[in-house]
Order: structure tokens, then sequence, then C-alpha cells
């Protein structure tokens, strides 16, 4: 499934937030953010952005949630838990968590595509050199 294409800016006190003292953010956050999760139907309208991880692997994070479009958008940011969901890999073992918080629409991270980020990975990847 591709990600969803929702796009918002970031409304000051979000933004307030995110640079409060003792925050592991950047200084100059984005003004926007991008939903992260699957494309989804006007049944399950809420979009979701990470903003922030938890203190710890397992903590919370932060998330801005949004539905609607300016002027009738409503947001909420808030620490959220993380879905539980794993992938197992059977043949090697490794496991792999969804990335979304819990209670999201589905699908699960591991099943959703960003076209433009793998575009620019490939570029990244090939033998194209920034020297020349």
């Amino acid at each position: 499934m591709l990600q969803c294409t929702a796009v918002t800016l970031l409304p000051p006190d979000a933004v307030a937030r995110l640079t409060a003292p003792g925050t592991d953010t950047p200084d100059n956050p984005e003004p926007y953010v991008l939903c992260e999760l699957g494309t989804h139907d006007d049944r399950h309208p809420e979009h979701a952005a990470h903003l922030r991880p938890g203190r710890t692997p397992n903590a919370p994070a932060l998330w801005f949630f949004w539905t609607g479009s300016a002027p009738d958008r409503t947001h909420r940011t808030t620490l959220a838990p993380w879905c539980p969901a794993v992938l197992r890999h059977l043949d090697s073992g490794p496991l792999q968590r969804c990335a979304y918080a819990d209670h999201h629409t589905p699908p699960h991270s591991w099943d959703v595509t960003d076209p433009l980020g793998d575009l620019l990975a490939q570029h990244l990847t090939t033998d194209d050199s920034p020297e020349g």
C-alpha cells in the first residue's frame, strides 16, 4: 500500500512543544508534517506524524494527529504508545516492530511504501557521486 499524501502545517503550540528545553529535537523543526500512515479513506480520516521518540525505545512517543483541512482542521499533539504488532521473519529470525502509534488505521508500517522516499534512496545508492 502507498503512503498517505496528506501534509499540514504544524500549529505554533506543537512547534513550541518540539523546541522546549530538554527535548532531543533540532532547534528549527520543519513547519509542516507528512502523514506516515498508508492511504486511508473518509471512514478513518485521522492522519498521523511522528514528532519525537520517547526517552527509551519502548516509551510513548510524541505524535501529531489531524483531521480535515484548513479552516476546518482539528489536531492534537500527544504522547502515544507504539503499536504492539511485530513482524517475525521465520527463516532468518529478526523481528520488525510497527513504526506507528497504537490503534492506527491499517495496515502496519511494513506494508506501506513511500515512493518518493524509495526514489530518493535509489538515487543516493547509485554510482553517482556528489564529487562527479
